[in-house]
């Protein structure tokens, strides 16, 4: 049985990717990779970059492109990424004054959609990418959900981060099917956690927690299958959801284990799985 692509978010390896592209594309290559997703261009121009993953046959599938970067210049930006051969752009984090909850939401919503369809006039796919900070209900109900069910899925699609979903509560399978044909592209992400969810337990482009951070006994990311998930239970339901691709994507390394080690293991897993 034919099993679906994997890609890996460059987040995983910002660093690698900031001191050598090339190099690391070229690993990234050599682990089994069949495509990327972008946490920016690392200063290469869009034709640059599309001719490296020409070079290293790897398929530029996506890229998380912060949401006010987007509307500073939605044609620009976005109209960048297209050149390089992406067929979906990612939100990939609020921060906290657009988040649910506060003044700033329903303007989130608006200018997600108005992203969304200069995406669309370019041929690209948008797509948002949860956090649990969204798993906050609004009169009952989800604000992830309220977010896909105010923007249609002409213009807006899913991609589940496994990861925050189960850290919320929810179980990532169920979540995945529940959005069956609008799910796309699903992120692979696993963690371990003791006891209950603690305080700072990410750390984000250019976002410094407050505080004093989680504990790596508290909370800590993994390798795909070296955690908490049920890694082949979200594998199928992707599969069952219609997805077209899954990505690897892990924050930070874990205790024992450089970035690039990390997105080895964890397409070495997959590889164990048959994928």
């Amino acid at each position: 049985m034919k099993h679906l692509p994997v890609a890996v978010q460059l987040y995983s390896v910002r660093d690698e990717m900031a001191r050598d592209v090339e190099g690391t594309l070229s690993a990234v290559h050599d682990m089994g990779y069949d495509g990327v997703e972008f946490a920016g261009l690392c200063g290469l121009s869009p034709k640059e970059m599309k001719a490296l993953c020409e070079k290293y046959s790897l398929t530029p599938i996506s890229a998380h492109v912060a949401l006010d970067e987007m509307l500073s210049d939605p044609e620009k930006v976005i109209g960048d990424y297209a050149e390089v051969g992406v067929k979906y752009i990612a939100v990939p984090y609020l921060q906290e004054d657009r988040r649910p909850g506060t003044p700033g939401w329903e303007k989130t919503i608006a200018d997600i959609k108005l992203c969304a369809k200069v995406a669309k006039e370019k041929g690209i796919q948008m797509l948002y990418h949860n956090h649990d900070f969204e798993f906050v209900k609004i009169n009952g109900k989800y604000a992830l959900d309220i977010l896909y069910d105010e923007i249609c899925a002409d213009l807006l699609k899913t991609e589940v981060d496994t990861c925050w979903v189960s850290v919320a509560g929810e179980k990532p399978a169920d979540y995945i099917r529940k959005y069956t044909g609008r799910s796309p592209v699903v992120h692979l992400k696993d963690y371990v956690m003791a006891g209950k969810k603690p305080d700072n337990m990410y750390e984000l482009i250019g976002i410094k927690p407050e505080g004093e951070a989680a504990s790596e006994e508290a909370f800590g990311f993994r390798p795909v299958g070296h955690g908490y998930q049920d890694i082949p239970a979200i594998l199928a339901a992707s599969e069952d959801a219609g997805a077209l691709w899954v990505v690897v994507e892990q924050d930070r390394p874990g205790p024992d284990k450089t970035p690039v080690e990390s997105i080895r293991a964890s397409r070495e897993y997959l590889a164990s799985l048959g994928w």
